[in-house]
């Protein structure tokens, strides 16, 4: 079968837009030429199919590009299978996938608000896409606004999310670094197979995720308390 570039398009219930992005993120062949006429087959509905599934699985365009091209091996295609999907913790129900528009509507918070707080890295999305939140984002939001409603400014609450985010940043970013080269690659270098190691780095990964998270959490809790504890006591 050949596609002009709107057939395609429509077979495959996407925008003719979408498809064009696509093709310049290099997750899309080129097509064939005919002139001026672009022919489309068979093997662009089979790799759109593709990132439909992967998209609907929760991974990111980036992590589709790398994975269409090879560049993830067996383990690390598991791992980003593992982030996407629900993690160590949360509902293991269908994920329903929220835009910033929804948490609005479903937290009664403004637009302009979570704009801002998306912005300043308070809100962070799962993925990329027009719908990149989740339920668990409504209670970070009605948690915001209660703060916001104990009389915190808006301003300070931005600028503390601002200092909180980038601290958190480096965090995450030196824990991911300990499990690469600690955790993901010993398994790499003692697993009998691909197959051994995907299955060993995503229960490493979920036994992880939920230990550091308490860990940061338990510890952000206390240090709360004793800064509100040194304050009391040092008031007059």
């Amino acid at each position: 079968m050949r596609y002009r570039v709107d057939e395609l398009a429509s077979r495959c219930g996407v925008s003719v837009d979408t498809l064009r992005f696509y093709q310049a993120k290099g997750l899309l062949p080129r097509p064939a030429r005919d002139g001026r006429i672009a022919w489309y087959g068979d093997e662009h509905v089979e790799r759109l199919e593709r990132i439909r599934d992967l998209k609907a699985r929760g991974f990111t365009l980036a992590m589709i590009a790398r994975l269409l091209v090879g560049e993830l091996d067996a383990g690390e295609e598991a791992l980003a299978g593992a982030l996407a999907g629900p993690l160590p913790g949360e509902d293991l129900a269908p994920v329903e996938a929220l835009s910033l528009s929804d948490l609005a509507e479903r937290t009664g918070m403004s637009l302009v608000v979570l704009e801002a707080a998306e912005r300043e890295g308070l809100l962070i999305p799962r993925g990329d896409g027009d719908q990149p939140y989740t339920t668990a984002d409504i209670d970070a939001v009605r948690a915001g606004f209660a703060l916001l409603a104990a009389g915190v400014p808006l301003s300070e609450l931005l600028a503390l999310a601002r200092r909180q985010d980038e601290a958190m940043r480096a965090i995450a970013e030196h824990a991911v670094d300990l499990f690469a080269r600690y955790v993901r690659d010993p398994i790499r270098g003692s697993a009998a197979s691909g197959e051994e190691a995907s299955r060993q780095m995503v229960e490493a990964l979920h036994e992880m995720l939920p230990a550091a998270g308490a860990v940061v959490a338990h510890h952000f809790r206390r240090r709360l308390l004793a800064a509100a504890r040194a304050r009391i006591e040092q008031d007059p």
